[in-house]
Formats: C-alpha cells, sequence, structure tokens
C-alpha cells in the first residue's frame, strides 16, 4: 500500500475516480456516459494532453514552457501556407511545420542553456514572438490572419482531423464502443505509450528525472544536460504544433489566435497528474490521469444541472485539491516508511 502511495500518479488517480463518479452521478440524465457524451472530454483532452506530457517532461528536468500557446496557430498557419500559397504536398507541409516549431523550441533551448534567464522568461518572450510572427508573415504571404485549408486527402484527413466511430450490430442489438472520437484521441494514446517508454524504461528518462533533482551533479555524472534540455524543448513545441495541425484539418482553416488559455489547462493537466513544479517527479500516466480529470472538469459541467459560470470555480478547486492531495499521500507514505524503519 505504501509503494502506491508513494507513487506520483497516486493521487491523480484517485482524483479522477472521484471526479468521475461525481460527474457520472450528476450527469447520468444528460448523458454524460454514453460514448456520445464521453467523446466530448476525450476529444479536448486529447488535445491538452499531446501538450501536458513533453511540458510534464520539461516540468520534471526543472523547466517549463509557456510558448505552446503560439505554437499551436503556428502548426496550422505553416501547414495551410504550405499547402494552400507554395502549393506543397500535405505531408510536405506536415514536415515543414515540425520543422519550424522544432527550430522555435531548439532556440527556446539554446537560449536558456546557454544563458541564465529562467525558462519561464524565455518561453514568455518566445511566446509574444511568435504570436507577432504569426500575424505579421500571414499578413505579408496571404494579405489574412485567416486561412482555409484545400482537401488534404482522405488518408492524411483520417490521421490527422476525422471523426472516428466503432458500432457493431444493428437497430436494437447494436454495440457502441465509441464514437465521434476525433484523430487527436489516437495520436494521444500513440504518444503517450512512446512517451511512456520514454521516460520510464530507457536510460533517457532517468537523464530527465536526474536533471530534474539536481542539475550539477546530473552534469558531473555525466548526462548531457544541455542536448537534453534542448531536445525537450523541441518536442514540446512540435506537440503543439501537431495540436495546431489537427485542429486546421479537422475545420479546413487555421486562424493566428494565439490560445492563451491552452497553457494554463497544459499546466494544471501536468500538476493535477503530480508532476512536481520543483521537478524530478512525475510520471506519463499521472499526466494522462490528470489531463482526463481535467477534460470531465471542463467539459462535465455542461452534462450538469449546475451553473455553467461556476466552471472556473470547479477548475480552480481542482487543481488546489489535486496539489494537495498529491502532497498528503506523498507525506503519508513517506512518514510510514520512516516511522517502520524505526521499530
Amino acid at each position: 500500500m505504501l509503494n502506491i502511495f508513494r507513487r506520483p500518479e497516486a493521487g491523480a488517480a484517485a482524483g479522477f475516480i472521484l471526479i468521475f463518479i461525481f460527474f457520472s452521478v450528476f450527469g447520468w440524465e444528460k448523458n454524460f456516459l454514453t460514448p456520445l457524451g464521453a467523446s466530448t472530454w476525450l476529444n479536448f483532452a486529447s488535445k491538452v494532453g499531446i501538450m501536458a506530457i513533453p511540458v510534464g517532461f520539461l516540468m520534471i528536468a526543472g523547466e517549463l514552457d509557456i510558448s505552446v500557446g503560439a505554437l499551436i496557430p503556428a502548426g496550422g498557419i505553416v501547414l495551410a501556407m504550405a499547402t494552400g500559397l507554395f502549393g506543397l504536398n500535405i505531408w510536405a507541409g506536415i514536415a515543414l511545420s515540425f520543422c519550424v516549431a522544432g527550430f522555435i523550441g531548439y532556440i527556446n533551448g539554446m537560449l536558456v542553456t546557454r544563458t541564465q534567464v529562467p525558462s519561464l522568461i524565455v518561453t514568455l518572450a518566445t511566446l509574444f514572438v511568435v504570436a507577432g510572427l504569426n500575424a505579421y508573415i500571414s499578413k505579408q504571404l496571404a494579405g489574412t490572419t485567416q486561412h482555409s485549408l484545400k482537401d488534404v486527402g482522405p488518408i492524411s484527413e483520417f490521421l490527422m482531423g476525422d471523426y472516428h466511430s466503432l458500432i457493431f450490430g444493428d437497430g436494437d442489438s447494436k454495440i457502441t464502443i465509441f464514437r465521434s472520437l476525433q484523430s487527436s484521441f489516437f495520436i494521444w494514446i500513440g504518444f503517450a505509450a512512446v512517451c511512456f517508454f520514454v521516460l520510464h524504461l530507457s536510460p533517457w528518462g532517468n537523464w530527465i528525472f536526474a536533471m530534474g533533482g539536481d542539475q550539477d551533479s546530473a552534469r558531473n555524472a555525466g548526462i548531457p544536460t544541455s542536448r537534453l534540455k534542448i531536445a525537450l524543448f523541441m518536442l514540446s513545441a512540435m506537440a503543439a504544433a501537431m495540436v495546431g495541425m489537427t485542429e486546421a484539418v479537422l475545420a479546413n482553416t487555421a486562424s493566428t489566435t494565439t490560445q492563451f488559455g491552452m497553457i494554463f489547462n497544459t499546466i494544471i493537466c501536468v500538476v493535477v497528474g503530480g508532476v512536481l513544479l520543483t521537478g524530478g517527479f512525475g510520471t506519463v500516466t499521472g499526466t494522462v490521469l490528470g489531463t482526463l480529470t481535467f477534460g470531465i472538469v471542463f467539459q462535465g459541467i455542461n452534462f450538469t444541472t449546475f451553473d455553467k459560470d461556476l466552471n472556473m470555480l470547479f477548475i480552480g478547486v481542482l487543481l488546489l485539491v489535486a496539489v494537495l492531495m498529491n502532497d498528503t499521500f506523498r507525506n503519508l507514505a513517506t512518514s510510514a516508511s520512516t516511522a517502520k524503519k524505526k521499530k
């Protein structure tokens, strides 16, 4: 039992169960548990979740990236202009968007590793720089901040921006496994599986935890802290661009509007998932559970009779309770373990 409490995702799992039960009860009459109802909060969670995992990696390593709010529209705009203005193939446009985002992440990483400026300040500056460039370059090249995305083809639409359902049978014998899940959900699940391997089953994961625990000791132990940190910033930027591209393909349009709300949503999911702001502690499983919990809270109020204005109140309470719950679980496990050793 103590080993369970020690896990970073213990508090996130408890919070997810409580929140799920709460909204299942109060949202029962409005079909919260139906496949179509579940797709509402799962689709929302998937977009936040794609970004939350690499941001969680950075927080475990003792850093933070808030420039993702500008990289989401940048990903969609680059894709739309690459295919619309320059006539590139959709896959070439996707590759170009990843390259642009990776370069911005590389700049973030270089500035953080080569200067003494905190990553919060560096990425805050990058947020506004990229937001400004999004609007300026868009107007200069296309004369507008809104871009339509031409037909991307059935395969790329299926993989990047479509609705998927899995239904067996017909009529009264029909069984619905899932319904109207966006492509971003499956991208998120696959991405989470790869990141789980990287953080928990590969040497790179040990390096990330070591860097967040004590960066100087990690460097003295031969860990390439600078290169690893740059790679994490690049991963975070490219994940945000992926979200922007999935949104653009799904809606057949891209906008330069900076998504400031996504910055806070991402950080909330990571913190609710049990990642410490001080670094060196967290899991991919916890981040996924934190994202699911946040998705339920953010969208679940629409399935209840509660006033929609209370949505922000629920999110604030969730964040506070999650942090307190994570600390409580950790302290209980630590104190119990210490008492056991003394006996």
